[in-house]
């Protein structure tokens, strides 16, 4: 049997689907192709349960005569909008969608009516592959790091040799990013070796952090932008416990069985896309602004606050933010 399945976005998302890619490796035998965007490629490539990654570009007839030539028994779309359904269509092979509970999603973010069921994504997607038989092995996410791209922490300055806290300062949305100058507060209090981590974009919002801590007196290493994606990965692998945004680090975190401590602004855990570890017991902490009226907002995320004032974010308490990182890290063992 050749199965392809299909998640063009995003990177969180895409991790979010690495249980269903290997169960259905594990349990049918069957040849999985995956479908993303070409600027996806290097989540999938690296996965030892795809045996071929189909891109998408620029050109939706291109791919469409590509996977056709592939002659599939089956598609699985986890993605589920517009473009897969002209890919279904044109392919004319038989077809399971994954169910986006769009209606229930905007009920909770248009009226906070919630009818989402309670179960993580995971689960959702997985039911998707019902029919085949395929069932939740437990293992959690994947991530598979090639070696190339491990990174040597000797490296970095003395300070971050026995043990960090990696900090994902950046979000894709303004809303889901927890303010810089609440982070100052936060590190200020714990007083432990902090790497910030996201993309070249939140290089000046990392900046206002480390201007902001004391200077020489809590080590801090402003990495925004300085590594690939993988690096980062390698980076959170490495670390004693990761603090972030609702972000894609976040469920690579997860699939790293990484402890994590969570910042839920805009968006909420009820979309069922909070860490995610399968069977195992892994601790970590959800931070959010229970009962506030107007969250949530979205279920993507704002360039900036709908209301002005932004309290999902800015009355996550320092001190309890403090007490679970206190808590939770242990120094690296010498």
């Amino acid at each position: 049997m050749k199965i392809l399945v299909i998640r063009f976005s995003s990177i969180g998302d895409i991790v979010l689907t690495t249980p269903v890619v290997r169960c259905l490796k594990q349990q049918t035998g069957a040849e999985v192709h995956f479908l993303t965007k070409r600027s996806f490629e290097k989540l999938a490539s690296s996965n030892p349960y795809i045996d071929k990654v189909q891109l998408y570009g620029d050109s939706l007839q291109r791919c469409i005569r590509r996977l056709r030539e592939e002659n599939y028994d089956l598609i699985i779309d986890l993605h589920h909008n517009l473009r897969t359904f002209i890919i279904k269509q044109q392919i004319r092979k038989k077809s399971y969608s994954f169910n986006k509970l769009n209606v229930q999603k905007w009920l909770l973010t248009t009226f906070k009516i919630d009818r989402l069921p309670d179960e993580h994504i995971v689960d959702r997607y997985l039911d998707t592959c019902r029919p085949l038989g395929v069932a939740n092995d437990g293992a959690g996410l994947d991530y598979f790091i090639p070696e190339k791209d491990v990174v040597d922490i000797s490296t970095l300055p003395a300070d971050f040799h026995n043990g960090y806290i990696a900090w994902v300062v950046g979000a894709k949305q303004a809303t889901k990013q927890f303010p810089n100058d609440k982070i100052i507060e936060v590190i200020d209090k714990v007083r432990k070796p902090v790497i910030l981590l996201g993309g070249k974009e939140d290089r000046a919002y990392a900046k206002f952090v480390m201007n902001g801590l004391i200077a020489g007196r809590i080590p801090a290493y402003n990495a925004c932008g300085e590594f690939t994606l993988n690096q980062s990965a390698s980076v959170v692998q490495q670390s004693q416990l990761v603090v972030t945004n609702d972000t894609g680090l976040m469920h690579i975190a997860a699939a790293l069985k990484k402890k994590i401590i969570s910042l839920w602004g805009n968006t909420v855990p009820e979309f069922g896309m909070y860490p995610y570890y399968g069977h195992t017991l892994i601790d970590n902490k959800i931070m959010q602004v229970p009962g506030l009226s107007c969250r949530p907002c979205s279920k993507i995320g704002y360039d900036e606050c709908p209301k002005g004032h932004f309290r999902c974010m800015r009355n996550i308490s320092d001190k309890e933010i403090a007490a679970a990182i206190n808590m939770l890290y242990e120094p690296k063992q010498s």
